[in-house]
């Protein structure tokens, strides 16, 4: 298929494009470029060993999305957004205009252009602090940050969407916690400024980057009174995005799945796997609970795993050490690649 990939030069999307290369879909990625780098990009095209199409701009722009569109796309794959919690609550006019905007935009050309396929970059984030865990897609939706927010309307705006258009499809895929990189170590997670997502930042105090981890919050109440989450590897969850994009072309209406492997872990017992990983000792500092954040958040992938033919195969020692392997290889990211 001729497929559309929005945000396709970040983390996420980064690796879902090199499996969808190999797979033999053509790709058109759009980036406005904000939070990742051009040269993953180039890296991409070097671990496919096939080409992409790359259109430079922002997803409100007429201009780039006219650009993006143009010789013909099946389907849309939509990663673009802003993502850290604790920005969205500093921000919250940012996220709206970018991300709900964004998406309203892209689904105007997708209208201009004939285009009824999407599969959506949503977040476990809808579900808030759940009753129960692990959580079940039909648990109620009450998020508890804007960016989480955002996504909920994004969800809602696709679902109304396609119950307009009886043949459109959508798939919302509600990821868990993305961690890892691309075993090669070419690619990987390269945030911007300082992390706002755990195993990146572990990673860059195992280089020494930073001086030590901030674990936001040791009050919870778990075994060890730190946060547990739903830990998921990107090959896994990119290998998901394939499966979805031909669900996408089979079935019409609008489906969610919860993208995670059913297994939670807290922060300490991800700083303890990635020590072992990497044979380096992260010093870690505890300081007060983040705004938004919630106790423990585990995924019921079954849904995902009988009607997308998915399922997570990539355990915790993986994670840490393709995202160790990365780090190790690119100590600054993508910055000081020329």
């Amino acid at each position: 298929m001729n497929l559309l990939v929005t945000g396709g030069a970040g983390f996420i999307g980064s690796h879902t494009c090199v499996l969808l290369l190999e797979a033999g879909h053509r790709v058109t990625v759009i980036d406005n470029l904000c939070n990742s780098a051009a040269i993953a990009l180039a890296r991409v095209q070097e671990l496919a060993g096939k080409p992409l199409r790359f259109v430079e701009g922002d997803i409100r722009n007429p201009d780039a999305l006219a650009r993006a569109f143009a010789g013909g796309i099946d389907a849309v794959i939509h990663f673009a957004a802003l993502k850290a919690v604790g920005e969205s609550c500093e921000q919250p006019l940012r996220y709206f205009d970018n991300n709900i905007g964004g998406t309203i935009a892209l689904m105007q050309a997708m209208e201009a252009h004939g285009v009824q396929r999407l599969v959506f970059s949503s977040s476990a984030t809808v579900y808030g602090q759940p009753d129960r865990v692990p959580v079940k897609e039909d648990a109620p939706l009450r998020v508890t940050n804007p960016y989480g927010r955002t996504k909920l309307v994004m969800e809602q705006l696709i679902q109304d969407w396609c119950a307009a258009r009886p043949e459109a499809s959508a798939v919302l895929l509600r990821y868990f916690n993305p961690v890892g990189a691309h075993p090669s170590g070419r690619i990987g997670e390269d945030p911007r400024g300082e992390p706002n997502n755990l195993m990146p930042y572990i990673a860059q105090v195992a280089v020494g980057r930073r001086e030590y981890l901030r674990i936001y919050g040791d009050d919870y109440p778990t075994p060890d009174g730190t946060g547990i989450r739903d830990y998921l590897h990107v090959m896994d969850l990119a290998e998901a995005h394939l499966k979805a994009v031909d669900y996408a072309a089979a079935h019409a209406g609008c489906e969610a799945f919860n993208l995670g492997t059913g297994r939670g872990y807290s922060v300490r017992e991800m700083v303890a796997a990635f020590e072992a990983a990497s044979g380096r000792a992260i010093p870690c500092w505890s300081v007060e609970r983040r705004a938004g954040d919630v106790t423990e958040l585990t995924a019921d992938p079954a849904q995902a795993n009988a009607r997308l033919q998915w399922r997570a195969t990539r355990g915790l020692e993986a994670m840490c050490a393709d995202a160790w392997r990365w780090q190790q290889m690119n100590p600054e990211g993508f910055t000081h690649v020329s």
